[in-house]
């Protein structure tokens, strides 16, 4: 995703994914229980954690992963954000 956004973000180039963590909450429920997906990321300014949740790990991974994206571009001044979905 960075990738196809850096022409328009230049300043994603310098953001890297430093950890990803998954953990299944209510783990009782089988395959619906819900999934908790921790994202590390960072740049060379610093470094932040976004989190998202759903029954679904891509989507929680989707989630964490625009958090941590619109984090970064609201950090560096910029005026879009990428949609959540």
């Amino acid at each position: 995703m960075r990738f196809a956004l850096e022409r328009v973000y230049p300043q994603l180039k310098e953001m890297e994914l430093r950890d990803y963590k998954v953990r299944i909450l209510e783990g009782r429920q089988g395959t619906n229980s819900r999934t908790r997906v921790l994202i590390e990321s960072g740049d060379p300014h610093g470094m932040w954690g976004t989190v998202g949740v759903s029954e679904n790990i891509i989507e929680a991974s989707w989630e964490a992963l625009t958090d941590s994206v619109n984090y970064k571009l609201l950090q560096s001044g910029a005026a879009a954000t990428v949609p959540a979905k």
